[in-house]
Formats: structure tokens, sequence, C-alpha cells
């Protein structure tokens, strides 16, 4: 699934989305209506849930506009996509802000015209200060807007276990072989394998990559399977009666699995949890960037912001979250950053997961 190109037509929506299509629609009919245009198509690289069909047709009917809405399942495949010189490229990137630091370094997105997204006023206001958001901004300029965030925490299954785990190394207890679920991504994988160590999730320093490595061998040798989208960690957990996962998608995977049935919590774990704030960025491509801003504008219009909460159990940038109800989160919250060696993280996480031995690190 991860990379697929979405054809986004009315034919495609079930009925409660046509329904939630009407709402939107009369959500943001009182803003003002566009002049007709030369019909353009703007390119969307997005995560799972952030441009449903239905919303990007709201979209396209109001700007007389087509979207091609990429979707990926990783970071990795994220940077794949943005640095294939095939096609016409991107024109928009969802991505958390240590991406974003460092596609503003590889000079890859377009300073942000804040002027044009007008309902950027209606955020909270930790979100408004966009200078003081580590990796949106560069020599003055604001390279991205604020959508949504989450922490990383550790599901599981309140069958299984007695009590909530409060620590990271439950993922590598040989009580649960077969029982975890993990997440395919080169950079979270490390840092994960770094904080169960103690050590600092970002810098790690050359000499610890071989026994983190290892580390990251075992924790393959306990995983039932690793995941990518979180649709499909919600039918791994069910099919394979999983008993703990470490959610990249956090709040959203918690929301889905609620909604599929299953009796989870959801914790914080004491070493602390990895945390992404993702935004919405022009790339230096983009031959559309008005176009772009007003898609960002409308992605933070609140009719849209509070579906896309309601249907995706993410917090955005308009509203405080509501408290997750019966959960008690217990550790530090980690925002991503930018890391020491993003190639060799890769290199050796393809090895890892290929099922290479942990002497041969």
């Amino acid at each position: 699934m991860a990379g697929h190109r979405l054809a986004v037509t009315g034919a495609q929506q079930t009925l409660p989305r046509r329904r939630a299509l009407a709402l939107l629609a009369g959500g943001v009919a009182g803003l003002p209506g566009r002049p007709a245009r030369a019909a353009s198509v703007l390119r969307v690289l997005a995560w799972p849930g952030y441009a449903d069909p239905d919303v990007v047709a709201v979209f396209e009917k109001r700007h007389r506009v087509k979207l091609e809405v990429t979707i990926v399942g990783s970071d990795d495949i994220l940077r794949a996509k943005l640095a294939s010189t095939a096609g016409p490229g991107f024109d928009l990137v969802a991505a958390n802000t240590a991406e974003i630091a460092r596609l503003v370094a590889q000079d890859m997105l377009a300073p942000l015209p804040a002027g044009k997204v007008p309902n950027a006023a209606r955020q909270l206001q930790r979100f408004r200060q966009l200078q003081s958001i580590a990796g949106i901004a560069a020599k003055g300029q604001v390279f991205a807007m604020p959508f949504t965030y989450s922490e990383m925490g550790i599901v599981y299954d309140r069958v299984q276990f007695g009590r909530p785990p409060d620590s990271i190394s439950v993922m590598w207890d040989p009580r649960w072989q077969g029982k975890v679920l993990a997440f395919d991504g080169s950079s979270h994988g490390f840092s994960l394998a770094a904080m169960h160590r103690g050590l600092a999730p970002f810098r790690i320093d050359q000499a610890r990559f071989s026994p983190l490595a290892r580390d990251l061998v075992a924790l393959r040798r306990n995983v039932r399977s690793f995941y990518s989208l979180p649709e499909e960690s919600v039918e791994l957990f069910r099919r394979h009666k999983v008993a703990v996962m470490h959610a990249n998608y956090g709040q959203q995977q918690l929301k889905q699995l609620r909604d599929a049935g299953l009796d989870v919590g959801y914790v914080v774990p004491r070493e602390g949890a990895l945390a992404w704030l993702d935004c919405w960025a022009i790339t230096r491509r983009s031959s559309h960037a008005a176009l772009a801003a007003e898609w960002i504008n409308f992605m933070l219009d609140p009719a849209v912001s509070r579906e896309f909460t309601r249907r995706q159990g993410l917090a955005n940038t308009l509203e405080e979250p509501p408290a997750l109800s019966g959960d008690a989160p217990s550790g530090p919250i980690v925002w991503l950053e930018p890391v020491e060696d993003e190639g060799l993280r890769a290199r050796l996480w393809q090895r890892i997961v290929s099922g290479d031995r942990p002497e041969r690190f």
C-alpha cells in the first residue's frame, strides 16, 4: 500500500463518507468563492488519513482542480519519493519536523507564504509561534505549517496483561515472543533501541551502532511482524492475537484498534516516547505554490480539522486534544530531531529486517 497513488473520485465514497462530505462542504460553504482557473493538478505526498478521498473531493470542487495523492508508510519511503526525479514531482508534503529540517537543509522546500494561510490565526497559541518550533524555520523564513501530532506510545492487549507495561523492555521480553508488532522504519527503530539502553535517541556514536543493531536483531526475533500502515497493524494485531505493539502512529492506531472492538490500553513508557509534529510544506519543485497554500489553509479550516480528529483520533492544532479515558501516560515526550546518519541507519535496518545474523554486526 505504501506509495500507492489514489484515484479520488466520488464513485469510491461509501455512504458514511458521503454524509461527511456533505458536512464538510457545508462547513466551508461560507468561505468566499474562488475565481475559475485553468485545470491544474496538485500532487500531494502524505500519510494515511491526511487526505481522504471525500475531503479531497470538496477541495477539488471548490477550487476546480485535481489532486493526485500518494500515501507513504515510512519516512524512508517519503525520502525516496521526494528524491526521485522521475515525473513532475510533488507540490506538497506532510512530514514531521525532523524531516522538514532535513528537507530545508537540502533546499527542497519553498518558504511558506504565511499570509496566504489565514486559518493559521485559528491555531492554538503554541502553534502560532512558528519561528520557535524547532526544524521548520531557518534564516528568518518559515517552511512548514503545523497540522497534527502524537506521541509513539505502546499499545497493549488488556486481556493478556494483568497490569499495563511500564517500560520499552516489554518489546524484548521473551514471554511475548511472536506476539509483538513493531514499525518498519530505520530512524525510529534505532532511536527506540537507543532509548531502551538509556542513550540519546538522535545522536548515536558510531561505536554504539553495532550493539544497537544486535539489539534490533533480538527484537526482530521477538516480533511477529513489522508493519508500515496503521490499518495493517490493526489487522495483524487482531489476526495474530498480538500482546504489545510500538505504535508509530500513536493515538491514530489506538482509535482504530478500539473501533475494531479490541480491548487495548495505551501508555508512554518510563524511558519516554518519541513524538512527532507533522506539518504541511510546499516543495521547491512546485509550480502551484498559491494553490498549495490554499490546500494548507483548507486543512486548517475548523470543519476539516475536527473531521480529521474525529476520523483519525489524532490531535489537530486548533483545539486541545481530549484526554485518553482510562489511560495514564507516565514517561516524558521526546520530540523528533534530525538523526546523525540516516543513510547508515537505513542500510543497517535493511540488513536487520532481512534476517542478517547478530554476529555480522
